[in-house]
């Protein structure tokens, strides 16, 4: 299950493209937030311990500080991400999305097509037999519309606008972590690293050249990126440094 970048093959699944900082950034998360998504996380208090596990896709560092999130798990944050906007805590998305894989058939199933086409309606029926308070989560998730299980518009306005590849899987997400600028994260690009929509340079290039010391004008017409995001992109980088 791979995608092809430049003639490079490159595993979404087990290719590590991204840091944990970056990846929270691209999808406008905490780090502390994405790192507990990713890593999972133990919680000592005097009554018990919690522990979470890893609930998004990473894969071992190949040098310390080096990338550790493959193109499948910031996929699997965007989508989570998009479940966390409408107020359902994690610890009850956390069984859901067990049923999903079980259901499905499928790992990685936040970054699945199923989860698009039939996750609202494997996630209606586990309500009708999950407790009662992981019901009541579920039901801030999905609503029945023309008779239809359909997941609630803040997560189907998400989930429509990745792209999925013939494996099933996503290979283009757009990152919601800017305020102005549209950036995109396709594995079949720029060996998956953040692109802008409109003029279609890397991101990594343009903050490059930025950093050289040209002005930001200057780097905005050498590659066609409209004055106001490339600002945007600039200063969330700087805000996250």
């Amino acid at each position: 299950m791979t995608a092809v970048a430049d003639e490079v093959v490159i595993d979404k699944f087990t290719a590590p493209l991204y840091t944990q900082a970056e990846a929270s950034r691209y999808l406008g998360l905490s780090e502390s937030t994405f790192r507990n998504w990713a890593r999972g996380y133990t919680v000592h208090t005097p009554q018990r311990t919690v522990v979470g596990d890893p609930v998004i896709t990473s894969v071992e560092r190949v040098t310390t500080r080096g990338p550790a999130i493959p193109f499948v798990g910031l996929a699997e944050g965007y989508a989570l991400a998009a479940i966390r906007r409408t107020g359902v805590p994690l610890q009850r998305i956390r069984p859901a999305l067990e049923r999903l894989s079980q259901e499905m058939g499928v790992r990685h199933a936040l970054a699945s097509h199923q989860l698009f086409t039939d996750g609202a309606e494997v996630l209606f029926d586990y309500a009708s037999h999950a407790p009662h308070e992981d019901a009541e989560a579920l039901r801030d998730l999905v609503v029945v519309r023309d008779g239809q299980r359909v997941f609630k518009q803040v997560v189907a306005e998400y989930l429509q606008k990745i792209v999925f590849g013939t494996d099933g899987f996503a290979t283009a997400v757009p990152l919601p972590g800017y305020t102005t600028a549209q950036l995109v994260a396709d594995l079949r690009r720029s060996f998956g690293q953040p692109t802008f929509v409109h003029g279609g340079a890397r991101l990594d290039d343009a903050l490059s050249l930025f950093r050289s010391g040209e002005p930001l004008a200057v780097v905005a017409e050498e590659y066609g990126v409209p004055p106001k995001e490339l600002e945007d992109a600039v200063r969330q980088v700087v805000r996250s440094s």
